[in-house]
């Protein structure tokens, strides 16, 4: 057999797969549809898009994924097609912090697919209104960075919002130095988010040590503003690089190569569990000694492990505190919900901020 009758076999068991593969596809969507009518008829408020529901079908892909692609990349395949099928019963449309090209439109489009419509806004407290308001049915914020820590002004929305967590995303960040020209030695200024630029301290200690550290709203405001600033750099992500037309003069240079931010999907409705969950709580106690321990105790007896706290000034009384936690499984679980139920008992304030899904990849 010659190379090209090799190839062309192969290439026509591709094309064979490809029909195979686009009919399977459509036979989704056409279910997809069939799904959207049957809830419509039987409830014109019916919710489409559940989190629970798409966690499970990505986890049950990973486990059954052998190869040759990744896990990762499979993943990212199997959130497109649901993407585009949920598209067909109800159009998502998704606030997040802008403007465009930021790390959190990244994280929506990778929790969501690209299928959906994104909204971006000026502040974090915009985006919790833009949901509250329901002129978008879900948010995307940035909670915490594995190296500069908790994003204090999302938690501090929690204190005054209604809505829930939905959801959660983790996202590899890579910042990269970025200009309207290619000379490094002439930058002046650096403008960037303020996690941002304490990611890249050391790198910027080392190779701009005389430029001026700006910080602004965004990564991507950072990227916008330099774009009509030649003399002027910026720190942020490919996204910001390809919509604002920059030039990357360094790549990756971020201090810690496994930077990584999580984001919180906000909205309305509560999740069902997904079995593999995580619940978020705000709670505060009395200012006396072993008041924390003493609220915390259930979570231990009950078998829930806690896997982050956090405090902040409650707003109301000076030197008073609430603490944000984060726990293994959803609030529906037997365990965790006797350990909540004790931790209500002995809280001044006591607000489950959401059970959800763990990230997926």
């Amino acid at each position: 057999m010659t190379q090209d009758t090799s190839l062309g076999a192969l290439r026509e068991q591709i094309d064979d797969l490809d029909i195979r593969i686009l009919a399977l596809i459509s036979d989704r969507a056409r279910v997809a549809q069939q799904i959207a009518r049957v809830k419509r008829d039987h409830d014109p408020e019916a919710i489409f898009y559940r989190p629970e529901r798409e966690a499970r079908v990505l986890r049950g892909i990973l486990e059954r994924n052998s190869g040759p692609l990744n896990d990762e990349e499979m993943a990212r395949l199997f959130r497109e097609i649901m993407s585009a099928c949920l598209a067909l019963e109800e159009p998502l449309d998704i606030a997040f912090l802008g403007p465009e090209g930021t790390f959190t439109q990244e994280a929506a489009l990778k929790h969501f697919g690209h299928s959906v419509k994104t909204t971006p806004l000026n502040s974090i407290d915009e985006v919790f209104r833009e949901v509250e308001s329901g002129a978008t049915q879900y948010g995307v914020v940035p909670i915490e960075n594995s190296t500069e820590g908790v994003v204090n002004h999302t938690l501090d929305m929690f204190l005054q919002s209604s809505l829930k967590i939905s959801g959660e995303v983790e996202l590899r960040i890579h910042h990269h130095l970025m200009c309207a020209r290619e000379d490094i030695g002439s930058i002046r200024r650096v403008y960037s988010h303020q996690m941002s630029l304490a990611q890249c301290r050391e790198w910027l200690d080392a190779n701009l040590p005389n430029a001026e550290r700006v910080s602004i709203s965004s990564n991507a405001e950072a990227a916008r503003r330099v774009a009509g600033e030649p003399e002027f750099a910026a720190i942020a992500g490919d996204a910001a690089a390809e919509k604002y037309h920059l030039k990357v003069l360094r790549n990756n240079i971020e201090d810690h190569p496994n930077n990584t931010t999580r984001f919180l999907i906000i909205g309305r409705p509560t999740v069902a569990p997904s079995g593999n969950d995580k619940t978020s709580v705000l709670v505060s106690a009395r200012n006396k000694p072993g008041s924390l321990h003493a609220l915390l105790e259930p979570l231990s007896r009950h078998g829930v492990s806690m896997t982050r706290i956090e405090s902040r000034p409650s707003h109301c009384v000076n030197w008073e505190y609430v603490f944000f936690l984060d726990m293994e499984g959803h609030a529906e679980k037997p365990n965790v919900g006797a350990a909540l139920a004790e931790l209500k008992k002995g809280a001044d304030l006591f607000t489950i901020l959401g059970s959800y899904p763990r990230a997926v990849l």
